[in-house]
């Protein structure tokens, strides 16, 4: 089914320029996390963010994202917002505490805040999942945070 062109849409602009963006990285299990954020970072940069509209805050573990997020996003200096971690299944059941308390922590201060958070946050099986994946992940989760700024810009521009 085709989308009439009588509806309206919200067109996003792909573009970082103007934007600040607050960046909060685990160090656990660190090689990942290193690598997911420098892909991020390199994926803010190549949308337009300037490297001096970047803050990278660093915390112990996924646990402490969501109380770093949020006090970034208290500052009201960012437009979005990037978790970056790995939580890596091990043999107890402390994968699933971590994982399901880091994203419902993340989820709850976009919506708490109206400042858009990308979940850059891997949750793997194996540490080779994880490498597989934290680069395509890290960029994903900048081009998400420019995305969602856009959009709610606009959203706020087409009510105005």
């Amino acid at each position: 089914m085709a989308i009439d062109d009588d509806i309206d849409r919200i067109d996003i602009d792909p573009s970082g320029e103007g934007l600040t963006v607050g960046v909060v990285c685990s160090r656990f299990n660190a090689p990942v996390c290193d690598a997911l954020l420098e892909a991020c970072v390199g994926e803010l940069l190549r949308l337009g963010v300037r490297r001096d509209d970047i803050t990278v805050v660093r915390v112990p573990g996924a646990l402490e994202i969501p109380m770093a997020l949020s006090g970034l996003a208290r500052t009201e200096q960012f437009h979005a917002l990037v978790a970056l971690g790995a939580v890596i299944r091990g043999e107890t059941y402390h994968f699933e505490v971590v994982s399901d308390q880091s994203a419902s922590g993340i989820m709850r201060v976009q919506l708490d805040t109206g400042i858009p958070v990308a979940n850059g946050v891997l949750t793997t099986n194996t540490d080779e999942q994880a490498e597989a994946r934290m680069h395509v992940k890290g960029a994903e989760a900048g081009r998400a945070a420019i995305e969602m700024a856009n959009l709610l810009q606009a959203i706020e521009d087409e009510r105005d």
